[in-house]
């Protein structure tokens, strides 16, 4: 039996990470993309907050229901953090009620996947802006986990942080190796990185979770499906 989790994601940039996901992870998991409207593709707050409104979402559940999904994700994190605490949880709600199914996001995720790993301190290599990448760290600090230190990689567009390839992508991560982190957090579903995760690692000495990583995680959870892999770091260990 086919387990499903529908992805719904804003634009195009690294997309793309969820056919790789699916392929990794077997035939009996699937992990459509619907792509959800962009107003202006800017890593800015305003711009963010109008990415994730709820038109756009709701909009885009309407077409992940063809897939019959087990579970939705809002493939996301700048476009739920954004929100804060109560209003991400509040937006995969919506979509939730909307389709009946469980749902949550990239940043619900990542809290999820903190809280798995039992880390509390953690440091974040982000592609944001410093306004922006700041309220990841709210976030993160609502769910109990502490920031030791945040580097902001102030890359404008989305389209430009999909463009990143391998050696960016590792560049990134070491920016931000803080020693007393028990993990590195790479925030950006408009990133490629899930086909470097085991690397990111064994570079790094410690997990490292990345956006699209970690909506598949937990969107998988929420279907009530425990999938493991050798190829997609510490969390998909457990």
């Amino acid at each position: 039996m086919v387990t499903t989790v529908g992805m719904l994601y804003p634009g195009h940039a690294a997309e793309d990470d969820y056919a790789l996901l699916q392929r990794i992870l077997g035939d009996d998991i699937a992990l459509p993309v619907v792509i959800t409207s962009v107003g202006v593709d800017a890593h800015e707050v305003d711009a963010l907050l109008d990415l994730g409104r709820s038109e756009r979402l709701l909009e885009g559940a309407r077409q992940v229901a063809q897939y019959r999904p087990d579970s939705v994700m809002w493939a996301c994190t700048s476009g739920s953090f954004v929100f804060g605490w109560d209003g991400a949880h509040q937006q995969a709600g919506e979509i939730s009620e909307n389709l009946s199914l469980p749902t949550g996001s990239t940043s619900i995720a990542f809290a999820a996947a903190c809280r798995a790993l039992q880390l509390h301190r953690v440091a974040v290599a982000a592609t944001y802006p410093d306004d922006v990448s700041r309220h990841f760290s709210k976030f993160l600090a609502a769910a109990g986990v502490t920031v030791t230190e945040l580097v902001s990689h102030d890359i404008p567009t989305a389209a430009l942080a999909g463009e990143l390839g391998h050696d960016e992508v590792l560049e990134l991560a070491h920016s931000n190796d803080s020693d007393d982190a028990e993990a590195i957090l790479i925030p950006d579903t408009a990133l490629h990185t899930v086909a470097w995760i085991e690397e990111l690692e064994q570079a790094l000495g410690k997990p490292v979770l990345t956006a699209n990583q970690v909506t598949a995680w937990y969107g998988l959870r929420l279907a009530g499906k425990q999938v493991t892999s050798d190829r997609l770091g510490t969390l998909f260990r457990l």
